[in-house]
C-alpha cells in the first residue's frame, strides 16, 4: 500500500526562501517526522490514486500552490516575530502571550506543509508533476496587518476547497476516499481562521454559512499576489484565464498600509456621491470598450445567490494610457453581504445568477475581495 509519507517528489528548481531548513518542500524521513511533530499530526496513510482527470488535476495543482504559499507566508511571519523584525515586536503583538503565539504560529505553519505535502504527493501517485514553490509578494510590514491579511486569504481558502473537493468527487474515480483527506484540510482551515479572527478581538465564526468561491476566482487572486515569472510552474498554465484588474477606490474605508493590494478592501464605506447612498467607486484598467456595454458590479457573500447592481462609468484618468482606465460607481453590497468575505465581479448584465459559474461567464475584470467586520 502506497503512503503518504514516503513518497518523495522530483520538483522543479525552486525559488527563495526554499528549501526551507526543514526541508520543505521536500524532506528527508527524519525532517518530515520533525514537522509531523510541530504539526501536532501525521500525513494520511490512505491509498494514493493512481490517476487523476485534468479538472481533478487541475484542482489539486491549485491546492499545492495555494498550500506552498501559505507555507512561504506563515514562515516570513514567524522569522519576523522571533527575531524581532521592526513591527512585530512585543509591544506590536501585545497583549497576547508572544510564546504561545510563537507555538501557534509555528504549528500552522508546519500543517501547511504538510497539506502542500499531500496535495503534491496525490499528483506524483498519479503521475502528474508536483508543483514546485514560487516568489511571492506579502503586502504587509507590521503584525496587525499580517494577521488581517492571513484572514483574508483564509477566506478564500474556505470558499474555494469545497469546490475543489466537488472536482476532485466527479473525475477522481476510486480515489474519492481521498476526500475524507480534503475535508479535513478545510476543517483545519476553518480553525485557524477563527484564530485569526480571535486574535483581532472578531466573533470567531464571522458568520453561519462562509461566501463561497472557485477555483478560477483562487487562482486569479493568487496569481496577484506572486511575483512575475518566479513560478517554475506558472499559475496561468492551469488554465484559468487572466482579466483586468478590478480595485475598490476605498477613500472612506480602511486601508491597512500603502503596500495594501487595491484589489482587497477592509470595511470600505461610500463616499460618492454621498454616504447615505451606499454608493462605492471601482476602477478598472486594461478593459476593452465593449465591455462597457451594460456595466454591472457582481457581489458573492455567504451561500446567497450571487446580487447584481447596474454599474455607472465616471471621467477616466488622465495621463498614459489613460483610454485602458476606467472608473465606476455602483451601489454597495449593504443588504446583501454577510460578514467576512464577499467576492466582487465586474460583470456584463443583472443576471439573475443562480451560481457563481454563471456569474462568472460574463466577467470582464476582476476579482476584487471585500472583508466586512
Amino acid at each position: 500500500m502506497l503512503v503518504l509519507n514516503l513518497i518523495t517528489f522530483a520538483a522543479a528548481a525552486v525559488a527563495a526562501p526554499f528549501p526551507l531548513p526543514d526541508g520543505f518542500p521536500n524532506p528527508n524521513y527524519t525532517q518530515l517526522l520533525s514537522i509531523e511533530k510541530l504539526a501536532g499530526g501525521f500525513l494520511p496513510n490512505s491509498r494514493l490514486p493512481t490517476s487523476l482527470g485534468k479538472n481533478a488535476t487541475t484542482a489539486l495543482k491549485l491546492l499545492a500552490h495555494n498550500e506552498i504559499f501559505e507555507v512561504a507566508f506563515f514562515n516570513e511571519l514567524l522569522t519576523n516575530i522571533t527575531t524581532a523584525v521592526p513591527g512585530y515586536r512585543p509591544n506590536d503583538t501585545a497583549p497576547l502571550d508572544r510564546a504561545q503565539l510563537i507555538k501557534n504560529i509555528e504549528a500552522i505553519k508546519n500543517q501547511e506543509e504538510l497539506h502542500a505535502i499531500a496535495a503534491n504527493t496525490f499528483l506524483v501517485s498519479a503521475g502528474k508533476q508536483a508543483i514546485a514553490p514560487c516568489q511571492y509578494d506579502f503586502p504587509v510590514t507590521n503584525f496587525k496587518n499580517a494577521i488581517l491579511f492571513a484572514q483574508v486569504f483564509t477566506d478564500l481558502a474556505l470558499g474555494t476547497i469545497p469546490t475543489i473537493q466537488l472536482l476532485f468527487s466527479r473525475e477522481a474515480g476510486a480515489a474519492q476516499r481521498n476526500l475524507l483527506t480534503l475535508g479535513s484540510i478545510l476543517g483545519q482551515e476553518g480553525q485557524q481562521d477563527g484564530f485569526f479572527r480571535s486574535t483581532q478581538r472578531k466573533t470567531p465564526s464571522a458568520a453561519p454559512f462562509l461566501t463561497g468561491a472557485s477555483a478560477s476566482i483562487a487562482a486569479k487572486v493568487l496569481e496577484k499576489l506572486t511575483v512575475k515569472d518566479s513560478c517554475p510552474q506558472p499559475i496561468s498554465d492551469l488554465g484559468f484565464g487572466t482579466l483586468p484588474s478590478l480595485s475598490i477606490d476605498d477613500e472612506a474605508g480602511t486601508t491597512p498600509e500603502p503596500a495594501w493590494p487595491n484589489f482587497i478592501s477592509i470595511n470600505p464605506r461610500s463616499t460618492k456621491p454621498s454616504p447615505q447612498q451606499n454608493r462605492l467607486s471601482f476602477t478598472v484598467v486594461g478593459l476593452p470598450q465593449s465591455a462597457e456595454f451594460n456595466p454591472s458590479i457582481t457581489y458573492i457573500s455567504g451561500q446567497t445567490e450571487p446580487y447584481s447592481v447596474n454599474a455607472f462609468i465616471t471621467n477616466p484618468v488622465n495621463g498614459v494610457n489613460a483610454s485602458d482606465v476606467r472608473h465606476f460607481i455602483a451601489n454597495g453590497p449593504a443588504g446583501a453581504q454577510s460578514n467576512g468575505l464577499t467576492i466582487t465581479l465586474f460583470t456584463r448584465g443583472l443576471g439573475p445568477f443562480d451560481t457563481i459559474e454563471q456569474a462568472l461567464a460574463v466577467t470582464n475584470a476582476g476579482p476584487a475581495l471585500i472583508e466586512m467586520d
